[in-house]
């Protein structure tokens, strides 16, 4: 049985291949209007616990299944898994019942929710972060100041910042609010991710956020002779001259089904790439993979020459994952009916539940290294918001004077014109 610290080195591999592990907790210079409650919620040192071969299996799982539930047959795509885990972490401490149930079951599988936020703050606290391979990660809460309608659970904020170090903030959830989000967004990804909101709607009462990014150079970096042009074949099968990068690997893959390499970063990361055998096409290979199956490729990697080619590459990916979460098995969350999160807080207009998980992710590869940024909204709404209807009595219309007891009109009419 694999050692979970080399298990956890693994997964490193695993979630930078199918996310882009991303955001900067670093933003001294930043300035939110809205109100930062850390001043009522004081952090409790929590040191978390070491996870064990469950916990990283069923997270390898997780990662992999979502990979597949959002991955455009027909264009690049990227997700974090752990930006993810950690938004929708944060926002299952707000849940009970059969929500609880559902989401917990999703996230850690046999581990109950409580046990989970310790090894999930042990996991992502301890990920490597150093000059060369930066990882910074952040949390943060939103609700709507509106006490009249909205009642937020100490104790749910209290955990979130116990165990996500989430940044907490009361705004009003107008058009300054939208700035601040977005504000924080693009400066917890180092510009990578301008913005995550385009609106905020009347029924939203509370963003949960996570944004990471990762900015790590390469153990060796190409020099301009190791670049040169050459013919990439696209999943239409149209050809392309692109740039590549080629160098010379220590560590193969073959899993079968698919062969490739890992690349190194600075300290603690690797790139892992696994191109699918002649004959078997990248969607049926992405159906084909599994979690354990991916660690046991990683740690079975065969120390050899490898002589490897690499295109370069940037580009963003957004995709809502309403419907991939639901099939996954997190329906109630969604249900407008059916979802519990009483225990994140009340609202006076009804039933608090997901309306939205907006995922954005962007990734640049190049000589040097690799920039990648992610973002995961958690947006929630209530269910009883009546929409503001205008009616403007500028043409004929009917009129009545009524009894309140029966409704029965005491006067009934009809105006055509106006005259003085």
């Amino acid at each position: 049985m694999m050692k979970p610290t080399k298990l956890l080195t693994r997964l490193l591999s695993c979630l930078l291949v199918f996310s882009a592990l991303a955001a900067s907790l670093a933003s001294c210079a930043l300035k939110i209007s809205a109100q930062d409650l850390m001043e009522g919620i004081n952090p409790r040192g929590v040191e978390g616990r070491s996870p064990g071969e469950e916990f990283y299996l069923h997270s390898a799982q997780l990662a992999v299944n979502l990979f597949k539930k959002t991955t455009d047959e027909n264009k690049n795509s990227l997700i974090s898994p752990l930006s993810v885990v950690l938004a929708l972490a944060m926002t299952a401490n707000g849940a009970d019942t059969g929500t609880l149930e559902q989401m917990q079951a999703y996230l850690a599988g046999n581990i109950p929710l409580s046990e989970f936020n310790e090894y999930l703050y042990y996991y992502y606290t301890h990920l490597p972060s150093t000059e060369k391979s930066k990882l910074g990660i952040a949390n943060s809460i939103w609700f709507r100041d509106d006490e009249n309608r909205l009642t937020v659970n100490k104790e749910f904020l209290q955990t979130n910042a116990d165990y996500y170090k989430a940044s907490i903030y009361k705004s009003d959830f107008g058009n300054r609010t939208l700035e601040d989000i977005n504000k924080w967004v693009k400066d917890r990804t180092d510009g990578m991710i301008e913005k995550i909101l385009d609106r905020i709607d009347e029924d939203t009462v509370m963003y949960l956020i996570n944004a990471i990014v990762f900015d790590a150079r390469w153990q060796k970096v190409y020099n301009k002779n190791d670049i040169s042009s050459g013919q990439f074949t696209d999943v239409s099968g149209q050809v392309q001259t692109v740039n590549f990068m080629y160098s010379e690997e220590g560590l193969y893959l073959d899993d079968g089904k698919a062969t490739g390499f890992i690349k190194p970063y600075e300290n603690g990361y690797s790139f892992v790439a696994l191109l699918p055998n002649e004959g078997i096409s990248i969607a049926d290979y992405i159906n084909s993979l599994t979690g354990e199956g991916f660690l046991d490729t990683v740690k079975n990697a065969e120390h050899t020459l490898v002589s490897a080619g690499l295109p370069k590459f940037s580009y963003d990916y957004t995709v809502q994952m309403n419907e991939a979460l639901k099939e996954l098995g997190i329906p109630k969350a969604f249900s407008a009916d059916e979802a519990d999160f009483t225990r994140l807080g009340r609202s006076t207009r009804g039933n608090i539940y997901i309306g939205e998980v907006l995922h954005k992710t962007f990734i640049s590869v190049d000589e040097l290294g690799t920039k990648a940024g992610a973002v995961t909204k958690v947006e929630m709404k209530d269910e009883a918001y009546i929409e503001t209807k205008i009616v403007k009595l500028d043409r004929p219309f009917v009129y009545a004077i009524i009894d309140d007891s029966t409704g029965m009109p005491v006067f009934i009419g009809a105006v055509m014109s106006i005259s003085n």
